[in-house]
């Protein structure tokens, strides 16, 4: 893929339907209840029909997309899981052995797993290159054995930052052809809390102080040390625009998730934002394709503290709070039943009409917005 492909396509993104949203405001606002008594459900809905084009909307499949990669600044300690975890983890998902993989299976939910550029491979009956052709295995769309050191060099090339948006933008299309009603973005690579830190400093332009957490546990000699790689990391990203700063910082793992939201926005598909990695990859597609925010919707808030900087630059907010900071995609099942919770409110709470309920009594409160 090259730079004027992806903005072609990016071109295509539509705005979100208005007469469809004005549409579900209205039927909100004559359902049998308060005004805003459901809070963020009804939110929810009337995004939902901006995304659509319908007021009504079923959740009947929905899948997570997990992008797998490794990171060659695990070479600086950032890290205190042992990199071979990527892909112990990778093959894991195929079993539905992991935190998202149980979460899914207990939802209904099916998972995308696609290898980006793990370090070692997985045996090769595991893999496919069809995606959906079988959902136990993984999607082979390896760019390389992992980035490169980003405390030393790029972590990546201009072409591979872009081969790797390029396999987003596929997935989504996969997931669409597939009849998903709605997907989730998750990701498994060791390091990628350094490589999220450090796209959010060069981002927002906020130190590492800020951006940079512990991930899954560190000394305080090698939580000092993630904070400088991070500083410095986006210090070389000055001057660079958003596909240089993916290259020069990033992960294969964080550019395909770019990719897939720009994905959702192309193909008019609801796309659920999981924790920190993925709300990154969220800001940066954001920055390539500003359109495509309208179609994200966020699960939770992540225990990291940069995910508060990067919610909130994509003008957000988390749906539930429940201190989890696992990744893997883990939140997007939970925000799956929320959504389709709020598209069943919708769908069958009466109106004050049908349920045979005079609203008299709430227009005075109207007049003075008493609610």
């Amino acid at each position: 893929m090259t730079r004027q492909e992806l903005q072609s396509i990016i071109s295509t993104i539509k705005d979100l339907d208005q007469e469809a949203m004005k549409a579900a405001r209205e039927r909100q606002a004559s359902l049998a209840k308060p005004p805003g008594s459901l809070g963020l459900l009804e939110d929810i809905s009337i995004q939902m029909a901006g995304v659509t084009g319908k007021v009504k909307n079923t959740i009947e499949k929905h899948c997570v997309v997990v992008m797998c990669a490794d990171n060659g600044v695990v070479e600086e300690g950032v890290a205190s899981t042992p990199q071979s975890v990527t892909l112990s983890q990778t093959i894991n998902f195929t079993r539905r052995l992991t935190g998202v993989g149980a979460l899914a299976e207990s939802f209904g939910s099916d998972l995308l797993i696609v290898d980006v550029g793990i370090k070692d491979r997985a045996p090769r009956e595991l893999y496919t290159d069809i995606p959906f052709s079988d959902t136990h295995k993984i999607v082979d769309r390896r760019i390389a054995a992992g980035t490169r050191n980003l405390a030393k060099e790029p972590a990546m090339t201009e072409e591979q930052a872009l081969r790797a948006i390029g396999i987003g933008l596929e997935m989504a299309q996969a997931v669409k052809k597939e009849g998903y009603s709605i997907f989730g973005i998750g990701e498994m690579g060791i390091g990628n809390t350094t490589t999220s830190a450090a796209l959010l400093s060069a981002m927002t332009g906020q130190p590492a102080a800020k951006t940079v957490g512990k991930g899954s546990g560190l000394l305080s000699d090698a939580f000092l040390h993630k904070q400088r790689i991070v500083d410095r990391a986006a210090e070389g990203c000055q001057g660079k625009d958003m596909i240089g700063i993916l290259a020069k910082a990033g992960g294969f793992d964080i550019a395909a998730m770019a990719g897939a939201f720009i994905g959702a926005a192309v193909y008019q598909l609801p796309v659920v934002i999981d924790g920190y990695i993925s709300v990154v990859a969220a800001l940066a597609a954001a920055r390539l394709a500003p359109a495509c925010a309208q179609y994200m919707f966020a699960s939770h808030k992540s225990h990291e503290q940069g995910y508060n900087l990067a919610i909130e630059a994509l003008g957000m907010k988390p749906y539930l709070h429940m201190g989890m900071r696992l990744g893997e995609g883990s939140g997007c099942p939970l925000a799956f039943k929320l959504i389709e919770g709020a598209c069943g409110v919708m769908n069958r709470m009466a109106t004050f009409e049908e349920a045979r309920i005079s609203d008299d009594y709430l227009e005075e409160l109207r007049k003075e917005d008493c609610f």
